[in-house]
């Protein structure tokens, strides 16, 4: 619905990006509105991530926007190359998902992240384009319609028409979310889905949810799974899989409820990669609901040792107790190769959970209600642990607890 030049700013000398409404739509008063409601969404967002507008104007009948001009290449065509490594995909996730976290703190949803419109530059990751971004309800004072124009709109590839009769749904489709499927409102967590579909598509180089045509992909979305990353890229952590599916939960309330969570997520992920640098500061273990577990394991015969990290999610269901230092941080069996840790589930009842290093899911004990402290005795072959006022052991963990 655009048409975008490079252009030069003679006032203050400097490379611009001038994006105009094309002749033959700026009669449109739907097509004008939505250019409005684009210059709107970006001038009120300043964040590093995201295109910044500079000035905006009408000219001979040509409206436009003045906006900041990005030397780059768009994620889109970096993935017709392939799948992207670990680092640089943790990396452009944090950035997008912090740009998100700065719109959607300002009321405003995207409802069109996709590849095509995160733009790679030298200073990272822009988010741009938003064209079809909408007010949330807060932001547009209740109202349940969008800021200026109720009209939908689709697009499936670039081969095909970007706007098509009312009616339709708002996005791409192959990023669209269920409930925008459905043509339901978008919210924050639309976004969301989408990011998840942007992410899988970074880690394995293969969109989410693919077709033969626009109806067997809008039919995939609300009923399919997409094939878990690691089965594609076996050697990608359990944690990005546990990341990319939560994020792509059919039920917007069983996603991750806001970017900043989902950006936190990406942190602790790149934590536990010893490749992966980000930048220091403090980092709230509680409330993101992470553990990271570095350990030392010798081998007998040499006198080397190997440095193993974990990556441990709640399990479903699950958080990390807020007191979790005081009842009791993750142990590591003697053998190093088993995690044990305790986790409060809905009801708040607190179990201990095991998760041997070579799983992905870690397992809950029976019979360990309001443990505390657990600790490995010598021989590997219990697990002790607090309850009731008394020190239980669990020997070769399948008997039940003796106190």
């Amino acid at each position: 619905m655009g048409e975008v030049y490079r252009a030069r700013d003679t006032r203050l000398d400097r490379t611009v990006a001038i994006k105009i409404l094309p002749t033959h739509l700026s009669d449109n008063p739907e097509f004008k509105q939505r250019f409005e409601r684009e210059a709107r969404a970006i001038s009120s967002l300043n964040h590093p991530h995201i295109c910044h507008l500079y000035d905006i104007g009408s000219h001979g009948g040509t409206d436009f926007l003045v906006m900041e001009f990005l030397d780059g290449e768009t994620l889109a065509d970096r993935l017709r190359r392939g799948a992207m490594p670990l680092p640089e995909l943790l990396k452009i996730g944090m950035q997008i998902a912090a740009a998100l976290e700065t719109a959607h703190g300002a009321g405003i949803v995207h409802r069109d992240l996709k590849p095509g419109n995160i733009m790679l530059t030298k200073s990272g990751a822009k988010l741009m384009d938003f064209g079809l971004a909408k007010p949330t309800l807060a932001a547009s004072g209740g109202a349940s319609a969008p800021l200026l124009s109720a009209a939908r709109t689709i697009s499936a590839s670039p081969m095909m028409s970007p706007l098509t009769s009312a009616g339709s749904v708002v996005g791409t489709i192959q990023y669209m979310s269920p409930e925008q499927i459905e043509g339901k409102d978008a919210d924050a967590r639309s976004d969301i889905f989408a990011f998840g579909a942007v992410l899988y598509e970074m880690a394995t180089g293969k969109r989410a949810f693919e077709g033969k045509n626009q109806i067997s992909v809008a039919s995939a979305i609300p009923e399919k799974d997409p094939e878990a990353i690691s089965k594609i890229k076996p050697l990608s952590p359990a944690a990005l899989d546990y990341l990319v599916a939560t994020c792509m939960a059919k039920d917007r309330e069983e996603r991750f409820q806001t970017a900043h969570d989902l950006r936190l997520q990406l942190k602790g992920i790149s934590l536990a990669s010893p490749s992966v640098a980000v930048p220091t500061e403090r980092w709230d273990w509680q409330r993101t609901g992470l553990a990271l577990l570095g350990i030392a394991l010798f081998n007998p015969g040499t006198s080397t040792a190997s440095a193993v990290r974990s990556y441990i999610p709640p399990p479903p269901g699950t958080s990390f107790p807020l007191s979790g230092l005081e009842i009791g941080p993750v142990v590591v069996s003697p053998n190093g190769r088993t995690l044990a840790f305790t986790a409060v589930d809905d009801q708040g009842v607190t179990k201990l959970w095991l998760r041997a290093l070579n799983a992905q899911q870690a397992k809950v004990l029976d019979g360990t209600e309001d443990a505390a402290k657990p600790f490995w005795p010598f021989d590997g072959q219990s697990l002790a642990f607090a309850a009731d006022g008394k020190l239980n052991r669990r020997s070769a963990l399948t008997e039940g607890p003796r106190k």
